[in-house]
C-alpha cells in the first residue's frame, strides 16, 4: 500500500517487529530504513533486550536517515518501573536532502503503522536525543 504523498509502503517485517517489541519486548529497539530502489519501508536492524541507549544510538548512521523506536525503562518518581516507546526520526544535517524530505514526507504514514509509540522524537543531531532528553521527555 503505496502512500500517494511519498510512494512508500511499509514492510509487514516492520508492522511485525514492532509488535514483537510491544507486545512481548523481545527487542530493545528497531532501526528502520527506506529502500528507495523498491519504495519501501524496511527493518535494518534490531537491538536485544539487554542493549543499551548507548548501544541503539551508535546504530545510527552519522551521514544518513533513519526511523526507529527504542522501549525506554525508567523509574518514577514514585519508584514505579514504567517504559515508554519512542519513535525517533533521525535526520542528520549531513545527509543528502533528497532523503531528508524522503524520510520527512514518509513519516506520518509509517508512524501510523506503529500503533503504540507514545512519546515522537525528532533530531538531526546526536545532541537532540540525548539520553537526558529521553528521560525528560518519558515523565
Amino acid at each position: 500500500m503505496a502512500n500517494s504523498a511519498s510512494g512508500m509502503a511499509v514492510s509487514d517485517e516492520c508492522k511485525l517487529k514492532f509488535q514483537e517489541l510491544k507486545a512481548k519486548r523481545s527487542y530493545r529497539f528497531i532501526v528502520f530504513k527506506i529502500d528507495e530502489r523498491i519504495q519501501q519501508v524496511m527493518v535494518e536492524r534490531f537491538g536485544k533486550p539487554s542493549d543499551s541507549y548507548e548501544d541503539f544510538t551508535s546504530c545510527l548512521p552519522a551521514n544518513e536517515c533513519r526511523y526507529a523506536v527504542f522501549d525506554f525503562d525508567f523509574t518514577t518518581d514514585e519508584n514505579c518501573q514504567k517504559s515508554k516507546i519512542f519513535f525517533i526520526a533521525w535526520s542528520p544535517d549531513t545527509s543528502r536532502v533528497r532523503s531528508k524530505m524522503l524520510y520527512a514526507s514518509s513519516k506520518d504514514r509509517f508512524k501510523r503503522e506503529l500503533d503504540g509509540i507514545q512519546v515522537e522524537l525528532q533530531a538531526t543531531d546526536p545532541s537532540e536525543m540525548s539520553l537526558d532528553i529521553v528521560k525528560a521527555r518519558a515523565f
